[in-house]
C-alpha cells in the first residue's frame, strides 16, 4: 500500500490513504442510560485502505465528486467531517471530495470512520486550520465513536463507548482476512436482545493477540450464514479466528505470511479473502499535526 501524499504546486487535488482497522477482540461490558454500549477492544491499523481525494476550492462549497453506493449525502461522514472542521475553524475555504472504496462497507473494518478521520487530518493541514489533536479528536467523536482512534495513529486499547484510547505496542501481524459478500448494519446487531452485554471488564495487562472473543459474533453468525461459513473455514487453520467489529469481516492472526495465505485457501469460493498486515503508525498523523 502506498502511504505517500500526492499533490503539488501544479494542482489542488490531493490523494490520501484511509486505513482500515481491525478489532482483535470486542467485549461488551455494559449499556449506558443513553443507549450507548460500553466496550473494550484492541484496535489495530491495516495496510488495506480507501483512497480519499480532496480538491481544494475557494468558494466555501463542500461537495462530493461522485455518489457512494448505499451512502446518501446526508449520511456521508466525509462531508460531515469537512463541514464540522470548516465551522470550527471559521475558514472560508471549501473542498470537493472523492472516495475510492476498497474497504468493504458493513465489514466491521471502520471504513467510513477512517474516511472521515482522513478528511479531518488532511484538511487540518491543507486548510491551515492548525487545530490540535485534542481539538480535532473532539470533532471526530461527534462523527462516531470509532473516528478518534484513527487520529491517535497507533494500535490502542479502547474502552468507554470507543472514545477512551490507550496506545499499545504490538509486533507486526499477518492477517488472513475473509470478506463475506454481505453488509451488516451495526445498529441492528447492537439492538439485538440476544447480545451479551455483561462481559467482565479487564485490564490492558491481560491482553494478548489471542485474547478474548467478539461478543457480537454469535448474533451476526446466526443471522448471516456467510459469516458463519467464513468463521468455520478460517478456524480450520486457527481456532482463534473471529469476526471484526459488528461484522461481516472475519480474520485469523498469523506470525508469517505463508500460514496466512494457506488459511485463505480454505475459504469457500463465494467468499473473497485477502492477505493484509498490521501497520504500526498512521502515515497522516505526524504530517497533519506538525
Amino acid at each position: 500500500m502506498r502511504t505517500d501524499i500526492h499533490g503539488g504546486d501544479d494542482t489542488t487535488a490531493y490523494c490520501f490513504p484511509a486505513l482500515a482497522k481491525l478489532n482483535l477482540f470486542l467485549h461488551v461490558t455494559g449499556r449506558r442510560a443513553d443507549g450507548y454500549h460500553c466496550l473494550e477492544s484492541v484496535f489495530v491499523l491495516l495496510d488495506l485502505a480507501d483512497i480519499v481525494t480532496l480538491t481544494l476550492r475557494n468558494d466555501g462549497v463542500i461537495a462530493r465528486e461522485q455518489e457512494i453506493p448505499g451512502v446518501p449525502e446526508d449520511a456521508d461522514l466525509t462531508l460531515q467531517a469537512a463541514r464540522l472542521l470548516q465551522e470550527a475553524a471559521g475558514t472560508t475555504l471549501g473542498v470537493t471530495l472523492k472516495v475510492d472504496k476498497r474497504i468493504p462497507q458493513g465489514g466491521g473494518l471502520g471504513g467510513g470512520s477512517s474516511d472521515a478521520a482522513t478528511v479531518l487530518m488532511a484538511l487540518n493541514r491543507l486548510w491551515e486550520t492548525r487545530l490540535s489533536r485534542h481539538e480535532l479528536s473532539a470533532l471526530a467523536l461527534r462523527l462516531g465513536a470509532d473516528v478518534p482512534f484513527f487520529l491517535g495513529g497507533t494500535a490502542a486499547f479502547v474502552s468507554g463507548i470507543g472514545e477512551v484510547l490507550r496506545p499499545v505496542s504490538l509486533p507486526p501481524m499477518w492477517i488472513a482476512l475473509a470478506m463475506p459478500p454481505v453488509a451488516v448494519p451495526t445498529g441492528e446487531i447492537f439492538s439485538s436482545p440476544h447480545l451479551t452485554r455483561d462481559t467482565a471488564s479487564e485490564t490492558i495487562t491481560a491482553f494478548t493477540k489471542d485474547h478474548g472473543r467478539n461478543d457480537l459474533e454469535p448474533v451476526v453468525a446466526k443471522r448471516y450464514p456467510e459469516v458463519a461459513a467464513a468463521l468455520a473455514a478460517l478456524r480450520k487453520a486457527t481456532p482463534t479466528a473471529r469476526m471484526s467489529g459488528s461484522g461481516a469481516s472475519v480474520f485469523g492472526v498469523f506470525d508469517d505470511a505463508g500460514k496466512a495465505r494457506a488459511a485463505l485457501r480454505k475459504l469457500p469460493p463465494d467468499i473473497s479473502g485477502r492477505l493484509v498486515r498490521t501497520v504500526s503508525r498512521h502515515p497522516l498523523v505526524a504530517w497533519s499535526f506538525r
